[in-house]
């Protein structure tokens, strides 16, 4: 096939046969020429209109624990061992924590995630979570979602009886290249916690980070492998590059490639919940409403974890321009 025939089979498997494209299909689809990612994008929109309808799921997201992470994640200025301009900060209380829900709830928001940089939950940590999560719950009424690193099945079962509505863990990229951006942890260890939190009953949220140097076929790769673990949420990252991290000097992903890559995210995974997350601003620019009309239905607003996205009003005001109501989403089942 050629020209748009191969998006016009992937529309009408998706959206009349409701049958998901084989790995050889989207890696058909990555291949076209530029001139095509638009076609690509409004059958991904098709898609998620399709599978998900048009409804938007906004999250606000805090870093309750920032900096001196033991671990070596070449992308993060949180890591202890680079020489960034992020240094550890203490614990936030239980009011600033309740504080940034209030402000999140405020925007219209339905989840509020805590952040926490560390390999893994201590004690201190855990029973810190096993009182704000509920606190949160019951003061602001959004649904509270933990990233706290690498659980043990006691760990992901106390997070679950404490209400914890999902719990972020990302594969980042696909196996193949795992190594060459984190030593200190395996991509098999992010597995298994992925593959715990489904387990106990939370809805997991597994997110990517796109433009570390891995290849078209890696990111395929990954796109099965994310189909493996089946995560309710996928955030979509884009190297944001960060001073003093090994990955300083990598280049940004470019516009459209970051486009076609979103309609291919949705077009593999028709069902979940697909985020714009981290690096949006810089790698799309003026081209964050088309990101919108090429598969995704949910995003993250206002500032990143150490670094700053624009204001939620401007969310706000894309979204109303786009005609797609803010709500509460699940996975399709």
């Amino acid at each position: 096939m050629s020209g748009t025939a191969p998006i016009d089979a992937a529309r009408q498997a998706l959206v009349d046969e409701r049958r998901q494209l084989t790995l050889d299909e989207l890696a058909a689809l990555a291949a076209l020429p530029d001139d095509d990612v638009p076609a690509l994008a409004d059958a991904a929109h098709a898609v998620r209109v399709a599978w998900c309808g048009d409804t938007v799921e906004v999250e606000g997201i805090l870093s309750a624990k920032t900096g001196g992470c033991p671990e070596d994640c070449h992308f993060c200025s949180q890591s202890s061992r680079f020489d960034t301009t992020v240094k550890a900060v203490p614990l936030l209380s239980h009011d600033e924590v309740l504080a940034a829900a209030r402000e999140t709830a405020e925007l219209g928001a339905t989840e509020f995630c805590l952040v926490y940089a560390v390999r893994g939950p201590d004690e201190r940590l855990m029973a810190h979570l096993e009182e704000v999560v509920p606190l949160v719950r019951r003061e602001t009424g959004l649904d509270v979602a933990v990233s706290a690193g690498i659980l043990d099945e006691a760990q992901a079962r106390r997070l679950e009886a404490v209400g914890t509505h999902r719990y972020n863990h990302n594969l980042e990229t696909a196996r193949s290249h795992f190594g060459e951006v984190v030593t200190t942890h395996t991509w098999q260890e992010r597995f298994a916690t992925c593959q715990l939190v489904r387990e106990h009953g939370m809805e997991l949220c597994c997110g990517v980070l796109l433009g570390m140097g891995e290849t078209d076929a890696q990111r395929i790769e990954l796109l099965g492998q994310l189909r493996e673990v089946g995560p309710a949420e996928v955030p979509v990252n884009f190297l944001d590059p960060r001073p003093g991290t090994p990955l300083a000097d990598r280049p940004h992903v470019a516009a459209l490639e970051a486009i076609r890559w979103i309609a291919l995210f949705r077009l593999a995974l028709p069902d979940v919940i697909l985020r714009y997350a981290g690096g949006r601003e810089v790698t799309l620019g003026d081209l964050q409403e088309m990101g919108m009309r090429s598969g995704i239905n949910a995003l993250i607003t206002g500032n990143y974890l150490t670094t700053l996205g624009r204001s939620p009003q401007q969310d706000v005001v894309m979204l109303e321009g786009l005609k797609m109501p803010i709500g509460s989403l699940s996975k399709v089942i």
